[in-house]
């Protein structure tokens, strides 16, 4: 036998299970085979490299400049054929595939600059992304595009033959012209371009400071704790809160040095609010909260601080409770120190939560590896939806690192909807952040007659599979992928005619509900009970260990509330009516009124706030969201989590519209009733009772 042929023979028969626990677990199926193992490298000796996605240009950096020339040709041809048709369904349908062309190379290039392993690709990315970024702001304010949609939209009799869908995709449409100042004259919407452009800079410039380490001199903390912080030099780097440190200096040395106040990012950012809130004046708007409300489930900034401060009022008396078992924890441990203080909270409501229920990851983890939380996911989808995920090998050059898994999403009588690329696993240079990228919507294609097939990549920053045993997962681990896949699930369940509205491309305070519900799934032992098995022994995770799990998130789950309340309120305050003080004062009069402890001097905890970028005035939508997601969970999937017909129903009423349909009335779909700000409110109080009798109950079974 030649070399070559006796390498190929070795590759096809070797098999992919390390062998060290082979022998314990048999029965995998193919989607939990593909999680548990580490991938086998395939020869490539004659494989054509097919390019990243698939996109054959993108088989090297080089091919991002050819896509984003080609992008742009594209787009000119159809800004042609937009401004010199007739108003009709045509208009709609022309500037969604003028949207499309310049999403498909903009959103992939904007995945693979902060994601792919090699320089250059992130490189060649980042410069299409602020070619085809630039090309948008001056569509957004090209008069003659927008003529030809508001001819459509001022023609009553045609515009009222077209469906509900298309109507307000056309709407939305004509929302970004209205936010980019098109109807100013071109002096104004000259001025309007600038800030448009300038603000990019100072997003940029804030979320990069946002996440930088401060440091200080060696000599000017105390030398036992050094070994806590990162070294340079003479100095220490502080990068973060230490927020789990045992030790309470450390939490209060990384508190004050990595909130300590950075004048030029300050600076950054009073800027940037200053710009947002001229830029909304400009184009009509009260404030900048109003313009980003818009279209939103709360819809105005009045709406939004009326939730916070009665979620605040109901929750005031258990808040206060929260922070005195809080308190006495610490004087139990620490009775020589014993006022709280804003860097305690996290780490003693861990030690409460730990204390009560017994909740050490490292207990769980045996029975949450990687590949049986697949199963458990692909089974639940198939019990709901009829969908099931399937492992595909990828080809040459079709995913940027090794470690990623393709999936195809296939339901039992539509066939393909679409992918799924995992790149579940850590390595350097990755983004820790565990998050959805779409790299192409679906939406149906008028020029072939085809479905474009959605594309979705999940990131988590996953351990990798051992050889004595696969990536095994905690608890929040396995919530957390949960979460990422609700996101997943609503990208490839929904079946738009237009791009512009596919999947998680809707309203913000709405995009979170399909993966706060999954975590619901995540906690519910009749659907844990499906997948949670001993990767060594096969045992089920037992009963009682997932009703501690449940309720000790419970534990101080309204001062964690509240926290979050504050953040909300805090970035209405920024991005409501100008006020004359500074964001550390207005921080500080947000903190008294909405949080139960004290601002600590020299801080400035809104310059690590990264969130004001891509959820600016829309941070409250995580609480809405989960409220939402609590009703939806409580009516319609508690009795029975694996319902066929609810599941149908969730498809129908809430994942197939994407943002094609206003977001509270797809909640009134599901619900089949109207909710209210009260109804939003109880739902996330409600979640907050400790469940004594199911708890005895599961402890005792």
């Amino acid at each position: 036998m030649s070399a070559c042929k006796r390498l190929l023979y070795i590759v096809k028969h070797r098999g992919i299970w390390p062998s060290i626990w082979r022998r314990n677990v048999t029965t995998w199926s193919p989607v939990g085979a593909a999680f548990n193992a580490k991938p086998h490298r395939r020869l490539e000796l004659f494989e054509k490299n097919v390019g990243l996605f698939g996109v054959p240009e993108l088989s090297s950096p080089a091919g991002f400049e050819v896509t984003t020339k080609r992008a742009l040709k594209d787009t000119q041809e159809l800004v042609d054929k937009v401004c010199s048709s007739p108003p009709g369904a045509v208009t709609v349908e022309t500037f969604d595939q003028l949207s499309d062309g310049l999403c498909k190379v903009a959103d992939l290039a904007d995945f693979v600059k902060v994601a792919h392993p090699d320089p250059s690709f992130r490189e060649a990315a980042e410069k299409t992304c602020i070619e085809i970024g630039t090309v948008v702001e001056k569509l957004n304010t090209n008069v003659d595009l927008c003529r030809s949609l508001k001819n459509l939209l001022d023609n009553k009799e045609v515009f009222a033959q077209l469906d509900p869908e298309t109507r307000k995709v056309a709407e939305l449409f004509m929302f970004d012209f209205a936010i980019s100042g098109i109807h100013l004259d071109e002096k104004l919407r000259k001025e309007a371009v600038k800030l448009h452009v300038k603000l990019l800079d100072l997003n940029n410039e804030f979320l990069m400071g946002s996440h930088l380490p401060n440091r200080i001199a060696k000599s000017a903390i105390p030398e036992h704790i050094h070994c806590h912080f990162a070294t340079e030099g003479s100095f220490i780097q502080i990068g973060g809160l230490h927020a789990e440190s045992s030790n309470d200096l450390v939490r209060e040395v990384a508190y004050r040095i990595f909130l300590y106040p950075n004048a030029d990012l300050m600076e950054c950012l009073e800027e940037l609010l200053k710009c947002r809130n001229k830029l909304a004046k400009l184009v009509g708007y009260e404030s900048y909260a109003h313009r980003a409300l818009q279209g939103t489930m709360a819809k105005t900034p009045e709406t939004v601080m009326n939730f916070l401060q009665l979620l605040t009022d109901k929750l005031s008396e258990r808040t206060a409770i929260d922070f005195e078992m809080i308190k006495d924890m610490k004087t139990k441990l620490n009775p020589l120190n014993a006022e709280l203080m804003p860097w305690d909270p996290p780490y003693f409501s861990g030690v409460l939560r730990a204390e009560r229920y017994n909740i050490e990851p490292s207990l769980y983890s045996p029975y949450f590896s990687l590949g049986s939380c697949m199963e458990g996911l692909n089974s639940l989808f198939t019990k709901l939806y009829g969908v099931s995920i399937m492992s595909e090998h990828p080809s040459t050059g079709e995913v940027w690192n090794d470690d990623v898994r393709k999936l195809a999403v296939v339901h039992e009588t539509e066939g393909l909807l679409g992918y799924i690329y995992c790149d579940f696993f850590h390595r350097a240079n990755k983004p820790h952040q565990d998050c959805h990228f779409t790299i192409r919507g679906g939406r149906q294609c008028q020029e072939s007659g085809q479905y474009q097939l959605p594309v979705v990549v999940l990131m988590l920053s996953l351990p990798h599979p051992t050889k004595s045993a696969p990536t095994l997962l905690t608890p929040s681990m396995m919530e957390n992928l949960f979460h990422e896949m609700g996101h997943a699930m609503h990208s490839m369940l929904g079946r738009t005619r237009y791009q512009h509205i596919t999947g998680t491309r809707c309203a913000t305070d709405f995009a979170e509900v399909p993966s706060i519900l999954m975590e619901y799934f995540a906690t519910d032992y009749r659907v844990v009970n499906q997948f949670a098995r001993h990767y060594q022994t096969g045992q089920p995770l037992p009963q009682s260990m997932v009703a501690r799990l449940c309720e000790s998130k419970k534990v101080c789950g309204a001062a964690d509330t509240q926290l979050q309340i504050f953040y909300s309120a805090l970035d209405q305050m920024y991005h409501g009516k100008p006020q004359n003080r500074s964001t550390t004062d207005i921080l500080k009069d947000m903190q008294h009124k909405f949080y139960g402890l004290p601002y600590t001097p020299n801080t400035a905890w809104q310059l690590r706030f990264s969130h004001l970028i891509g959820y600016g005035a829309k941070y409250y939508s995580y609480l809405m969201s989960r409220a939402v997601a609590s009703m939806v969970w409580k009516q319609c999937f508690v009795q029975d989590p694996l319902n066929r017909d609810m599941g149908e129903r969730y498809r129908r009423e809430m994942l197939a519209h994407g943002g094609g349909k206003e977001p509270m009335l797809m909640v009134e779909g599901m619900l089949q009733r109207q909710p209210t700000i009260e109804d939003f409110v109880d739902a996330l109080v409600t979640d907050l009772n400790p469940d004594f009798e199911t708890f005895i109950m599961d402890s005792t079974s």
